[in-house]
């Protein structure tokens, strides 16, 4: 199979389902003839023209506003937050319409939408190109949330949100979007959303995790495996809903967790997974479940030094998996 880039896949599966459906439609700032700030869709102002590609103003909400009304008509559009931090002008026309509408109306009205964002540290971007939102939209009922870590993943995730009916939160983590690569078949192919994959089978403690810390944890797991020390990994891909049963599966058989992500620890992604695993699985383990994640601070740090502090990495990881192995 071909070798492509995160940013590569996402780009191949709107360009599909662009080509699939003539109801899928592109818009955003920059997203046309700029072909976006990632380049995501470049040349897709050639191919499918301004009314399907469509640059907007700098104006979050009335480009979430747009949307909505064009999935009430029925058109699938896939509005662009050229940063994750851009997102919150977009509220009320997410969480507090887009996410309610279907349950509002007794199915009578489906939302088919999905709102690409891509977010993350890493790239020294800063307190304002680089937050991590998705505790914010998984606390919603009526969104899906997705935040896959590779190519593979991105491209057939990406399509069958576009397919869905439901409002679709789509994170794409943006220091992926050239540094992670991996093989994409050419042939037509979708993946479920709401199912976690097991990116690496082990037996003495499980890690789960998402997005760019998915790689972290991988690289840890390789590390200690000449420590002897098994570890399995979990890429839940699907943020909401989450794949329960992957999870305490693998947590019965390991008898240990560890959970990361870049985001802040309080309140975060993490916290619903720790919940799952003692209401479902505390029988199970043996030893406390751990939680490795972003500090508590109100944003990313520019400074190249604090930035690191700030983000979980393999080091981290490792220190975090000898720790709870030796329970």
């Amino acid at each position: 199979m071909p070798v492509k880039s995160v940013i590569e896949a996402v780009r191949e599966a709107m360009q599909e389902e662009m080509r699939r459906d003539d109801r899928v439609f592109v818009m955003g700032e920059d997203v046309g003839q700029r072909g976006g700030v990632f380049l995501a869709t470049q040349g897709f102002l050639e191919e499918f023209g301004s009314t399907r590609i469509m640059d907007t103003p700098l104006a979050e909400a009335s480009i979430m506003g747009i949307a909505v009304g064009a999935a009430f008509r029925g058109l699938r559009p896939i509005p662009e937050v050229e940063f994750a931090d851009f997102v919150w002008p977009t509220v009320n026309q997410l969480i507090g319409e887009a996410a309610r509408v279907y349950y509002g109306t007794n199915g009578a009205l489906p939302v088919p939408m999905v709102v690409r964002i891509p977010y993350g540290g890493g790239i020294r971007g800063g307190l304002f190109h680089s937050q991590n939102v998705e505790a914010y939209f998984c606390h919603t009922p009526g969104l899906k949330v997705i935040a896959p870590s590779n190519p593979y993943d991105a491209k057939g995730l990406l399509k069958s949100a576009i397919r869905d009916n439901n409002p679709v939160v789509f994170l794409e983590h943006k220091k992926t979007y050239r540094l992670v690569r991996g093989e994409v078949p050419d042939n037509e192919y979708v993946l479920p959303i709401g199912k976690a994959d097991v990116k690496r089978l082990g037996s003495n403690v499980t890690v789960v995790s998402y997005g760019l810390m998915v790689h972290y944890c991988l690289e840890a797991a390789e590390a200690l495996e000449s420590e002897g020390i098994s570890v399995e990994v979990i890429d839940l891909r699907t943020l909401k809903p989450l794949d329960t049963d992957t999870i305490l599966e693998s947590v019965k058989k390991t008898a240990k967790l560890l959970i990361v992500h870049e985001a802040n620890l309080t309140c975060g992604v993490g916290a619903e997974v720790a919940a799952l695993v003692a209401d479902e699985a505390f029988e199970y383990l043996d030893g406390p479940i751990t939680r490795l994640c972003g500090e508590d601070i109100p944003a990313m740090p520019f400074a190249i030094t604090l930035e690191e502090a700030y983000m979980p990495n393999t080091v981290k990881v490792s220190e975090a998996l000898r720790k709870l192995a030796a329970y």
